[in-house]
């Protein structure tokens, strides 16, 4: 019995059930897949937002037309009085002002105010009114307040730590922020709003002309996703609301002295009740989607200039904030990888207005475990005694049922009850069994492999005896090595050599040496099957090839002034060989393309002339992360170019799942050929074939090249026999593909597709056709590369997806860009990294 408990389909069940409670119980993993499948429950729910919000947006246009960040307050006052003008009934800004600014002349002015009051008789006339204007225009926080006061409608932020009060806090609050505590009521046992501490309100002059101010928090899972919004928090032993909070009472004309609060239940707002979990927080539905902020969002600096007229605001609730790279932060939530905080706060202030938020019902977890408990007696008891078809048409319908009944919920009703892990557990159970259930049909199978192999031994001698040595060799790879199989896979190579097929010969002996390496002389024979393999035939029909001396040496050939040694692969172009300059003695590589056979006859000077000019224009780069080209030429009907010789090898292997680098290494390297693209573009020099292929890379030294610059160019006109259009379609932006003039930033789109496969270790458009695939690239936007790769930061994501932007004014518009952002997120990775 004890031998066999395990070809029993109950007990294997019992044991499953077992390691995925475990596993649920002692990993985050559970909590990991919940989060996720709500991620995608809000992507698929689909509600319209608020349309009395709208956001002005200190973008990166304001930043180029008005001055570095941060700006003078008289900016800030002058917005807020056109848009007070404009009769914008809320305006509520995300800046923070907790310090004050003042002009280094100011106080000398006011030295000279206060001397000129004291004797105005000993200055001239208008002296007064021109220090009193002097005053006024260099004291901007007075402006700023004057502004918000003659507004009346100005909602400020402040800042807050999360975490517990020790004791007493160091100061009170202001008067205008204590102003708005609440008067919690309920039980305290239904729990308590999060702690926070360290406040850092507005500056008090700027903070009193304001109508409200209040604390904004937003607090990211341990994901790193924003899908909770906190609505109050508790500030040592008071509790006040939190920005968005106040922002829609405001909208409502509801005074914060009416807002009620129910512990751990509710918050009523007027006469709307909002349910809340036992932190006071809820779940917003999330508007805006990856490339689109679903709010009308309009430039500050044309709003500030009077481009768009302030009239456009009246009525609305206007919400001013950074989006600007490297101003404002952004935030990962479910439905984006990287939205502004602004963007985040009309999200939660929409949800609130509309009542637009996921709340979890009282039976939810009755039904979650209720659940789990069927799909574990449907697996234990059921499964096993049902045949395959049957079991898998039933498991099947039962995790449809599981799952649609989720995202149903979530989508029509706007529940969260999590059913993912019973429908896990029931994937999972259901495909162990299965592959029990495989694994002892496949020990009876193994009874008829050597018949098999008997089969597939004499089908590779026929086939040997008719000359088919290729089919031969493919019967004979499916027989299991043996002594016995040796002598017909030593004629095999024998017969290859007698054809020259020296390449083939060497497979065959590289085949016969993982059973027996001392068979025979075959370590010699594996050798010079090698040697004659790596020898290279240059020219043109059966007069080219190379010249043997007495005794069996072989005189190798000679492109311009380089002796080739050795074939090193194929190439975009044709064949690559390692060269030497024999005067010099450097090793180089030498990239051929046979420009008669690859261009009709009226095309070929033409081709021959974009060759050189290509050559000649890539040959221009100087970079450290450019491969430098050192020659070009034509020889025996090849055009060639000698490059130099890069130590190490290409990106490919490194986009395979499993054998991906570490972040920051993939981060790195994608940061030096932005710079290096950055540089060629500036030349004017498109590469227009990124891809991991063309990228080489040393891991020791940590040097990293490009390669190929020009070559997509020369070959663009190239077609096959067939027709097909040479190049990488996988990796071309979609100008590219639709036959658009590009620039630089098409490079930048290839460079984004790689930094995706480095990171996931797949692509981010698949297809199986070619049609498909360019319609894909030209429309469909990527999966967010965290499905794929959950250790994937938020920044890198939102780095990710902009380089893919469809747009191309929406992508990086430099290498140098692209580069800074990767620097930063390096740094980070980094940071990260060394603090464990």
């Amino acid at each position: 019995m004890s031998r066999t408990w395990w070809r029993r389909d109950n007990l294997v069940a019992l044991a499953v059930v077992l390691a995925y409670l475990l596993l649920a119980w002692a990993t985050p993993w559970s909590g990991w897949l919940e989060a996720r499948t709500y991620d995608a429950g809000v992507r698929l729910t689909e509600r319209s937002p608020d349309p009395r919000i709208a956001v002005i947006a200190i973008d990166q246009q304001s930043l180029d037309n008005i001055g570095r960040w941060p700006w003078s307050r008289e900016v800030h006052a002058r917005l807020i009085d056109k848009l007070a003008a404009g009769g914008a009934k809320v305006i509520a800004s995300t800046v923070f002002f907790t310090e004050p600014q003042q002009d280094r002349g100011l106080p000398y002015l006011k030295q000279f105010e206060q001397r000129y009051r004291q004797n105005p008789e000993a200055y001239p006339l208008g002296f007064g009114e021109q220090v009193k204007h002097a005053l006024g225009a260099l004291d901007v926080d007075s402006q700023l307040a004057r502004s918000m006061h003659n507004a009346g409608n100005l909602v400020l932020p402040m800042q807050f730590s999360l975490g517990e009060g020790q004791g007493e806090p160091d100061k009170p609050l202001p008067d205008f922020v204590a102003r708005t505590e609440l008067e919690p009521g309920g039980d305290p046992a239904h729990g308590w709003p999060l702690p926070v501490n360290a406040a850092t309100p507005p500056i008090p002059q700027i903070g009193a002309a304001a109508a409200l101010a209040a604390g904004e928090l937003l607090v990211p899972d341990d994901d790193g996703v924003v899908r909770r919004v906190p609505l109050a928090v508790r500030y040592f032993d008071a509790i006040y609301p939190t920005w968005p909070l106040a922002v829609a009472a405001r909208t409502l004309n509801i005074g914060t002295d009416r807002i009620a609060l129910d512990l751990g239940r509710s918050i009523t707002l007027g006469n709307v009740r909002l349910p809340i979990d036992a932190d006071a927080t809820f779940l917003p539905y999330f508007y805006s989607r990856d490339g689109d902020a679903a709010f009308p969002v309009d430039s500050f600096y044309d709003v500030y200039a009077g481009k768009i007229s302030a009239e456009k605001y009246r009525g609305k609730t206007v919400l001013i904030g950074a989006t600007a790279l490297g101003v404002g932060a952004l935030y990962v939530t479910p439905a984006s990888a990287g939205t502004p905080s602004v963007l985040v706060a009309a999200n939660g202030l929409s949800a609130l207005l509309q009542q637009d938020y996921y709340t979890s019902p009282p039976w939810a977890g009755w039904l979650k475990w209720g659940a789990l408990a069927l799909v574990v007696l449907y697996l234990i008891a059921a499964l096993p005694r049902l045949g395959a078809g049957p079991g898998a048409a039933i498991t099947v319908g039962a995790l449809a049922v599981l799952l649609l009944a989720q995202f149903a919920l979530m989508i029509q009703g706007m529940l969260w009850v999590p059913l993912v892990l019973p429908a896990a557990l029931l994937l999972v159970g259901h495909a162990v069994l299965t592959t029990k259930r495989y694994l002892l049909t496949e020990e009876q199978g193994q009874k008829s492999a050597a018949e098999s192999a008997e089969s597939n031994r004499m089908l590779g001698l026929a086939f040997q005896g008719q000359g088919q040595l290729d089919m031969a060799f493919d019967k004979f790879r499916r027989v299991p090595l043996s002594d016995d199989l040796m002598e017909p896979l030593y004629n095999l190579a024998l017969d290859f050599e007698r054809k020259r097929q020296f390449n083939k010969a060497e497979n065959v002996y590289r085949h016969m040496a993982r059973h027996n390496r001392n068979y025979r002389d075959l370590k010699d024979k594996l050798k010079r099957a090698k040697q004659m393999a790596e020898t290279v035939m240059l020219g043109r029909g059966d007069k080219g090839g190379t010249l043997l001396l007495a005794g069996g040496d072989v005189e190798k050939p000679m492109l311009g002034r380089y002796r080739v040694e050795k074939e090193l692969g194929k190439g975009a172009m044709g064949v690559v060989y390692q060269g030497r300059d024999p005067k010099i003695g450097r090793v180089v590589a030498i990239k051929t393309m046979a420009l008669s056979q690859e261009f009709e006859s009226d095309m070929l000077e033409e081709a021959r002339q974009r060759f050189f000019r290509e050559a000649e224009t890539a040959g221009r780069l100087n970079h450290p992360s450019i491969v430098t080209i050192y020659d070009a030429g034509e020889e025996h009907d090849l055009a060639f170019i000698a490059m130099e010789f890069l130590k190490g090898a290409d990106l490919t292997s490194c986009t395979q799942p499993g054998q991906l680098l570490p972040l920051p290494e993939a981060v790195g390297i994608v940061r030096r050929v932005a710079e290096a693209l950055d540089y060629a573009h500036k030349a004017a020099v498109v590469h227009r074939d990124i891809k991991p292929a063309n990228v080489m890379y040393e891991r020791e030294s940590g040097q990293v090249k490009v390669t190929d610059f020009g070559i997509a160019r020369i070959t663009d006109a190239s077609r096959t026999r067939t027709g097909m259009v040479l190049g990488t379609p996988s990796y071309m932006s979609p100008e590219q593909l639709s036959g658009k003039k590009i620039d630089g930033r098409s490079d930048l789109f290839s460079l984004g597709v790689m930094l995706y496969q480095l990171c996931t270790g797949h692509l981010p458009f698949n297809g199986e056709s070619m049609a498909e695939l360019m319609y894909r690239i030209a429309n469909d936007a990527p999966t967010d590369p965290r499905m794929l790769n959950p250790r994937i930061p938020g920044m890198l994501a939102a780095i990710v997806m902009k380089a893919l932007q469809k747009d191309i004014e929406a992508r990086f518009q430099s290498g140098a860009h692209f580069a800074a952002a990767c620097a930063k997120l390096e740094a980070g990775l980094k940071e990260r990294a060394a603090h464990g």
